[in-house]
């Protein structure tokens, strides 16, 4: 075996399912919890703290049998907005997509003001404006409050 083999990590490609690359290695466990993986009952692989050539250190999560709505597409691009989506079926790359904060974000974030019609009312879903994605900071469309902490739906 030469020296380059026993350096590298080799992990079974997945037929069906989603890859996440690229996330900031302090951010992978808030991709797996907000996203549920920690409950999910097909195969997860997370590694972190991975070497990166353009990052430095980077996390990587792989699911099998799992492909994301929109929704959850924007989740993973507020916790880490560098990183790349590939899509993977029958062993094939379909898709692969750098992720981007969204301008408006419905749902899936709570307002921090606790006197917002959204905290108050169940009916009514958060909606939130973009004002800086670096660093992101959030106005509400209800309130008008203005939040760098985001605290997402549960």
């Amino acid at each position: 075996m030469s020296d380059k083999n026993k350096r590298e990590l080799v992990v079974s490609a997945i037929e069906n399912g989603t890859v996440i690359d690229h996330i900031p290695a302090g951010e992978v466990y808030k991709v797996v919890k907000i996203l549920s993986l920690d409950m999910y009952e097909d195969e997860v692989l997370i590694g972190t703290n991975l070497s990166s050539k353009k990052y430095g250190k980077k996390g990587i999560i792989k699911v099998k049998n799992k492909f994301f709505e929109e929704n959850d597409v924007n989740k993973i691009a507020l916790i880490a907005p560098n990183a790349t989506l590939i899509v993977i079926k029958d062993y094939e790359v379909v898709e692969k997509r750098k992720l981007e904060i969204p301008s408006t974000i419905k749902q899936i974030v709570k307002c921090i003001n606790p006197n917002c019609i959204t905290n108050i009312e169940d009916n009514i879903e958060t909606n939130f404006t973009v004002v800086d994605k670096d660093p992101l900071k959030l106005q509400c469309h209800y309130c008008e409050k203005t939040m760098t902490n985001i605290r997402f739906n549960e």
